[in-house]
């Protein structure tokens, strides 16, 4: 089920879907701070994951199979994940922003992994923690990276987007 299938942010039972859309918001938020935390302290995967999982209030509203699918996806790979987009950017992944990185390497990796996930989503969802978390314009940098790594990653469904759109 993709995020734009399901839009439902509660069960038969009245609880919280943990694949409801803002459920997967908030994997990719909480995946985004580990991959943050990965980045600055060196720690492996599994301890910033306990880590995250001891100190987040509500981890019942989080699609947590997704957030654990980001954080040790993008963490586990992260070289092979550089090397998708460091051809695309204008610096040396040395001089990204830590958020930058981190979000880089998130959608990287769920445009790679992630198929059931639309291309048009995966690069949203980064422009918006890019809003949320990153500099100013760090929005556009990562919209304007990811849209071109989309066109290499996916370009079967990139083309098909853009023949629907005219």
């Amino acid at each position: 089920m993709s995020d734009i299938d399901n839009t439902q942010a509660e069960g038969a039972a009245g609880a919280p879907n943990p694949t409801s859309k803002m459920a997967r918001r908030r994997a990719r938020e909480l995946a985004l701070q580990g991959v943050y935390q990965w980045l600055l302290s060196g720690n492996n995967a599994t301890t910033v994951q306990r880590h995250l999982e001891s100190e987040t209030e509500n981890l019942d509203k989080i699609d947590r199979e997704l957030f654990v699918s980001l954080l040790r996806g993008a963490t586990g790979a992260a070289d092979e994940l550089r090397g998708c987009f460091e051809p695309l950017l204008s610096r040396p992944v040395a001089e990204l922003s830590p958020i930058e990185h981190a979000i880089l390497l998130l959608g990287t990796h769920e445009l790679r992994h992630n198929l059931d996930t639309p291309y048009r989503v995966v690069i949203n969802e980064a422009i918006e923690l890019a809003k949320g978390y990153g500099g100013t314009d760090g929005h556009k940098f990562v919209n304007g990276v990811l849209d071109k790594l989309s066109t290499r990653l996916r370009p079967e469904e990139v083309e098909a987007a853009r023949a629907r759109r005219g």
